[in-house]
């Protein structure tokens, strides 16, 4: 789950301030117990030593070392005993003196083996959370505060069917889809309909969700993603290549990349092989996608080149939204 180098700046940064926190609580400790308990801090001193010993048990006269290696970790051995005895009596346990970290799984260095450590992918999706909410208003935009109040019960349909219900159809569609993400049998979403019915509000809900279970997302305008793949082709300065052509793996490689307005973008021959790309890319990655858009399927074919009209109707589920505009009506109730 290729997170943004920002985000993962942001996590290990936070880990670098648990371990100072904790080795500056095992320094107040120390100090403390040498002062107590001086005793102590000349048994430190002694097995501090032990390593020396050692070898030097192991070089003596060219014999065999083994008896005097046996006895220098005796001491050793029994230094610590005597130190675990002191503490006790002092009322401290025997490990006051170890580093403490934060998470023992890791010591608090975000990493198992190879294996990012499950603290560091915590404080990573804390983190884009942050970063996510520079962009959408994660306050207000939750599935739990979706207003079906917003869309009409009544006139149904040639089906019988009220604006509500079938809104109601779509926001059950997209909760199944970020609650479940990567287990449910969608895996992308094309959000079609006219301006200010739900589509942002639910595409945010999306992003929150799958990035609170831990997924790397990314949320961007069309215009925007395809800026920064122009940017990456085009431009002359290193610093704004370098940082396009990170911006462009994260659009590529993230676990959830949502578009958002597709078709306000200039339709040029660059955009139609950058939108290409992008859908193959991941398609072929088996990465999800969520796409927001003014245009039905219909424009879709006369917009875009029949390849990537073709993916998007094969690979994409489809959901309409119907209604009138959210943002007038409640101008309308105030």
């Amino acid at each position: 789950m290729p997170y943004s180098e920002s985000v993962l700046h942001s996590a290990n940064a936070r880990l670098a301030l648990r371990r100072a926190a904790a080795e500056r609580a095992r320094q107040a400790r120390q100090t403390e117990i040498y002062t107590k308990i001086p005793r102590v801090a000349e048994i430190d001193r002694l097995l501090r030593r032990t390593m020396a010993q050692v070898i030097a048990a192991a070089l003596k006269d060219g014999g065999d070392p083994t008896a005097a290696i046996g006895a220098v970790r005796k001491r050793n051995t029994d230094l610590q005993a005597e130190r675990d005895r002191l503490l006790a009596a002092n009322g401290f346990p025997a490990d006051a003196l170890d580093e403490k970290p934060s998470c023992a799984k890791c010591g608090d260095t975000g990493w198992v083996g190879a294996a990012m450590c499950d603290c560091l992918k915590l404080l990573c999706t804390q983190e884009q959370i942050k970063e996510l909410s520079q962009t959408l208003d994660f306050g207000e935009q939750t599935f739990e505060l979706f207003d079906f109040s917003f869309y009409s019960d009544l006139d149904p349909d040639a089906k019988g069917r009220t604006t509500r219900q079938k809104m109601r159809g779509v926001y059950e569609i997209c909760w199944d889809y970020a609650h479940r993400f990567g287990r449910t049998s969608i895996n992308n979403l094309f959000l079609s309909g006219g301006t200010g019915l739900g589509k942002t509000f639910l595409s945010a809900c999306i992003a929150r969700t799958v990035s609170e279970s831990g997924f790397s997302v990314v949320y961007d305008a069309a215009g925007t993603i395809f800026q920064q793949f122009e940017i990456q082709k085009f431009s002359r300065d290193d610093l704004d290549a370098k940082e396009a052509r990170d911006g462009t793996r994260r659009y590529l490689g993230c676990d959830l990349l949502i578009m958002d307005d597709l078709g306000s973008e200039m339709t040029t021959p660059f955009v139609q092989a950058a939108l290409y790309q992008i859908i193959n890319s991941r398609l072929t990655a088996n990465k999800r996608t969520v796409i927001s858009s003014n245009l039905g399927i219909a424009e879709v074919r006369t917009r875009y080149t029949p390849q990537i009209a073709s993916r998007l109707e094969g690979e994409y589920q489809f959901l309409r939204f119907f209604g009138q505009d959210i943002r007038l009506q409640r101008k309308q109730r105030l």
